[in-house]
């Protein structure tokens, strides 16, 4: 059974993959306060679901108010998490049954979290791997959005702006978008977080005007300059050249991938970006990355719902 939020583009994506979809809550609103009553509206609402639907085990990315649900229905619980800076991982980690981080994922965190490591799993690599191992774009994306491949492709990913991990404004990110934009050669395509962003950086650029094929478009992108976390990784494991000006507190997951050179760093003044097209095709590397980090959660969560 799968919930989710009615936030950003989230629902619309999930119907474009699964048929039948619970929406339990809305936006996240601003303000700590706001955001706290927010979460236990959705915990009050998803353990109503739990109480009548009786699953076995509650399973989630980071959602706070599922393992709230969760443990107050009486209901075991699993949830991953590769972002060592959120607040909420207070919440999460105590909470839940087990815990699932990247291998990169520092100790230090988890002890700070109260995530005992008797309770802690660990995967390999990055869970953007887990569905993009092996994934081969489709080239209609591009024609959806009247891009031209024989042009510089330049995605650009505003910053999630709201967050109780990213309370900051990005000018770094608008100066490189406006950099971007002076290129008579390069087309440049924003996806937007939320409409109040869609209608600030409107001009000069292409906008989806509903969710698209993503990972498809970061594969045949020339350059991804992203100032969040996930679709950064995204394209840079689909072997995108990929720019991060994340304002945040870096993630363990985003300095492996700086170091591993398949990701740059540009929060520096002194960095540079080249809006040129890119060497080859995508190359999200083989299907067995994924295999490895499926095998963990489906282990996982066998050892979840031995707990019933």
């Amino acid at each position: 059974m799968l919930t989710a939020r009615d936030h950003a583009q989230t629902v619309e994506l999930a119907r474009h993959r699964w048929g039948e979809l619970h929406v339990v809550g809305g936006s996240s609103p601003a303000g700590r306060t706001n955001k706290a009553l927010a979460i236990a509206g959705r915990a009050a609402a998803l353990r109503r679901v739990a109480r009548a639907e009786r699953p076995d085990v509650a399973f989630s990315h980071g959602s706070y108010a599922q393992v709230i649900a969760a443990r107050s229905a009486r209901v075991p619980s699993l949830v991953m998490m590769d972002y060592e800076h959120q607040p909420a991982n207070h919440l999460s980690f105590r909470l839940a049954t087990r815990v699932l981080v990247p291998e990169v994922f520092p100790r230090t965190a988890l002890k700070r979290f109260g995530a005992r490591e008797a309770k802690v799993d660990r995967y390999p690599g990055f869970k953007e791997e887990l569905y993009l191992s092996g994934f081969a774009p489709d080239p209609q994306v591009l024609a959806e959005l009247a891009l031209d491949p024989a042009t510089v492709i330049a995605v650009f990913r505003p910053p999630p702006e709201g967050a109780l991990y990213h309370r900051m404004a990005n000018e770094r990110f608008d100066r490189l978008l406006d950099a971007a934009r002076r290129h008579d050669h390069v087309q440049v395509v924003l996806l937007p977080r939320t409409p109040a962003q869609a209608d600030r950086y409107a001009d000069g650029m292409r906008i989806p005007p509903a969710a698209i094929d993503g990972a498809s478009l970061l594969a045949l992108a020339d350059l991804l300059v992203g100032a969040g976390g996930t679709m950064n990784r995204e394209a840079a494991i689909l072997g995108t050249p990929t720019y991060t000006v994340f304002a945040g507190a870096l993630a363990a997951v985003d300095a492996e991938l700086i170091r591993q050179g398949r990701m740059h760093d540009l929060r520096s003044p002194q960095s540079a970006v080249e809006f040129v097209k890119k060497d080859g095709a995508a190359n999200p590397g083989p299907a067995q990355a994924g295999e490895q980090i499926l095998n963990r959660v489906l282990a996982a969560l066998d050892a979840v719902a031995a707990r019933r």
